[in-house]
């Protein structure tokens, strides 16, 4: 379906790209064209765009930086949201502070750690934004970041509503929501730390992750979730997957549960590559593994 959006950029103050390739916006650099990418400037920006979208019947989905993503290569009909304007981190007093969807993860523990609160530095190594965080329960050694989130702010039918993390169903590695929520914003009740031992946590954090998941080209991170119990990179290695690859996709050789861009790598090169470990991995030990990155838009 073709659909025309020259007359929203009259209600719209943000950046509207028409045919845009998704690969500019991925981090496996990988997906085709979507019919319109908008860059709101704020929450009100959004709404209007999304009145706009919704009076037209015009698709739509939002995303952040485009960590933990990957896009078919047929790309994606209607309209995709960047919501990397929606940045700002405030302190609200009491060992809680505020971020927007679109705040990095290691600029919100920055913040905190600037004004001596500290508890979530575990995001610190993981790429990406609060939003994308928050919608995957991001997290490691053992903790996810709604185990420290008060509360969340939800534009959820054209209307921006506050919920109490406990009217929510989260757990490893996922937060159930209504098709159509967006996060807009979170609040995290935090610990007083010395900005030393918090500096000493993101240290340990990056260091950790560069040496183990410095895998030298485009990734989106952790491509499958852990089994309960079981870490997702020894089963794959286990199969004996390691360097696997299909075109241009290939498993890390760095690290099993990483498939990397490297060089030319189409959608459709992971998503084969993902079948093959899956089964591996099955035929190996019985386990049928899941795919942790969020896979949308269309086949050619």
């Amino acid at each position: 379906m073709n659909y025309r959006y020259s007359d929203i950029r009259t209600f719209f103050r943000g950046q509207l790209l028409e045919n845009e390739p998704m690969s500019r916006h991925t981090s496996l650099k990988v997906g085709g064209p979507a019919d319109l990418y908008a860059i709101p400037e704020d929450a009100e920006d959004l709404q209007q765009l999304l009145k706009q979208l919704c009076e037209r019947q015009i698709p739509w989905m939002a995303i952040g930086r485009g960590y933990n993503l990957l896009v078919r290569d047929g790309g994606i009909r209607g309209a995709v949201i960047s919501l990397e304007s929606l940045n700002r981190i405030s302190d609200l007093g009491e060992q809680r502070i505020m971020a927007e969807a679109g705040a990095e993860n290691l600029a919100v523990v920055r913040f905190a750690q600037q004004r001596g609160l500290g508890g979530i530095g575990f995001i610190s190594g993981i790429p990406g934004t609060i939003g994308g965080a928050i919608r995957m329960n991001a997290g490691a050694y053992g903790q996810g970041i709604l185990e420290h989130t008060v509360c969340m702010t939800l534009l959820r039918e054209g209307l921006v509503r506050n919920y109490c993390i406990d009217e929510l169903d989260y757990g490893y590695r996922r937060l159930d929501l209504q098709t159509g929520d967006m996060v807009l914003s979170a609040t995290f009740q935090l610990v007083e730390r010395t900005q030393e031992d918090t500096e000493t946590e993101i240290s340990n954090d990056l260091e950790l992750r560069r040496t183990k998941h410095n895998v030298g080209h485009p990734s989106a991170g952790s491509f499958f979730k852990n089994p309960t119990g079981q870490a997702a990179w020894k089963l794959i290695e286990a199969a004996e997957m390691r360097g696997c690859r299909v075109g241009g996709a290939q498993v890390s050789e760095v690290h099993g549960n990483f498939l990397v861009n490297v060089g030319e790598a189409t959608a459709a090169d992971f998503l084969m590559l993902a079948c093959k470990v899956k089964e591996a991995v099955y035929q190996s030990c019985g386990v049928s593994l899941e795919e942790e990155v969020r896979i949308v838009g269309e086949e050619p």
